[in-house]
């Protein structure tokens, strides 16, 4: 395969990809470095970081075209995963558009501004990070001439409520996620169990309930979440706000939450 055919179909690349693809014409790698340079200097390809290139499109120069930040976040590590706000935003399901992007990794990434959009790593929770699939609920989609790694809206959904910092809040979990019309309800229950986090359950079984009609939520998606509940009451976060609680979740839930009451001045 010529260069340019590499180019056509990996609008966004690694150094690594590149090598593997030279490979094929039994090229050295020094060939390959040479010729990345050449295309750099040449203006067909941008430098993003070290080892990571972007395709320049017929017409425009390396300066001034934007380089697609979905596409960039999926390379950022070898197992790099669109998620949290991000996964939402992709799919056009937030409540406001964000330029920082949650790269879902087990690497230590180093943050990353680019054409002002801001890159950060997160390592997945302790409990999945050994896992092949960081945990499962990852998919790989076909995406303006490449593809992006992200999270499934179920995956999303647990790791939201388990880490609402990386969602923006309360109200912009909340708002984001009601823009979603369907989740697979199973799907969402088998990954909350596989957290391992009690708190975590019962933020999810209480979202469900609330949400019970528009999501069809019965009876038998909720009892695995009741069963895995904490036994003694929890604060809804860490801020620890006064608030009802709510059974069966064992949860203080603040009025706010409880109420949607951001909704009222929407």
């Amino acid at each position: 395969m010529h260069s340019s055919d590499f180019f056509a179909t990996s609008p966004v690349f690694t150094h690594e990809e590149y090598l593997t693809h030279r490979a094929g014409g039994n090229r050295s790698r020094r060939t390959a470095d040479s010729l990345l340079a050449h295309y750099v200097a040449a203006g067909k390809l941008a430098s993003v970081r070290r080892g990571i290139y972007a395709v320049v499109p017929p017409g425009m120069t390396a300066d001034t075209f934007q380089v697609d930040p979905y596409l960039l976040a999926t390379k950022l590590a070898p197992d790099a995963v669109v998620a949290h706000h991000s996964a939402l935003q992709f799919r056009g399901k937030t409540y406001s558009v964000w330029h920082r992007f949650t790269v879902l990794t087990r690497s230590h990434l180093r943050p990353l501004t680019f054409q002002g959009n801001e890159f950060v790593g997160v390592q997945p929770p302790r409990v999945l990070r050994t896992l092949p699939d960081l945990g499962g609920g990852v998919v790989t989609e076909s995406y303006a001439g490449g593809t992006v790694r992200v999270t499934t809206f179920e995956r999303t959904l647990v790791d939201l409520l388990d880490a609402p910092d990386l969602g923006g809040g309360w109200e912009e979990v909340w708002r984001s996620l009601e823009m979603v019309e369907y989740f697979d309800l199973d799907a969402v229950i088998t990954y909350t169990l596989k957290l391992g986090s009690a708190l975590t359950v019962a933020r999810v079984g209480f979202f469900l309930e609330q949400h019970r009609e528009a999501l069809f939520v019965e009876d038998h998606h909720l009892k695995p979440l009741r069963e895995n509940a904490p036994r003694q009451p929890r604060y809804w976060d860490r801020k620890r706000e006064t608030g009802r609680l709510v059974m069966p979740w064992n949860l203080i839930v603040p009025e706010r939450v409880l109420n949607r009451t951001w909704a009222e001045v929407a």
